[in-house]
């Protein structure tokens, strides 16, 4: 991965998370933290792609991008709905995050001891 991969990422991610907690308080200019946040964090994931030919790897792959997919989604909810239904498409992101963010590596060296 690209080193500036990983400062976008890092940055995204502390932008999600302020977004988050400023969206708690209802902060107005909240939500276009998070965005830029997501939006940061999504293009990193969804850029750093999957060459190999391992299906399992690019099942979680898929899903890691819905994750990423899923928090852009749930920012463009805070700002087109100010109720809480942003909170139901953030945990679903947060678990497919979670996941892969276990699992592929779990593959990777699964992969390299084959």
């Amino acid at each position: 991965m690209n080193k500036y991969y990983t400062v976008i990422s890092a940055v995204g991610a502390v932008l999600l998370l302020i977004g988050a907690m400023l969206q708690i308080t209802k902060l107005f200019f909240a939500p276009y933290v998070y965005i830029v946040g997501a939006v940061m964090f999504a293009y990193v994931q969804v850029m750093s792609g999957y060459e190999g030919r391992n299906i399992v790897i690019r099942r979680l792959r898929r899903q890691q991008v819905i994750g990423a997919m899923l928090l852009v989604v749930a920012g463009v909810m805070m700002i087109l709905w100010h109720r809480n239904e942003w909170v139901a498409c953030l945990s679903i992101a947060a678990v497919l995050e979670l996941y892969t963010a276990f699992r592929i590596p779990q593959e990777e060296e699964r992969e390299k001891k084959q």
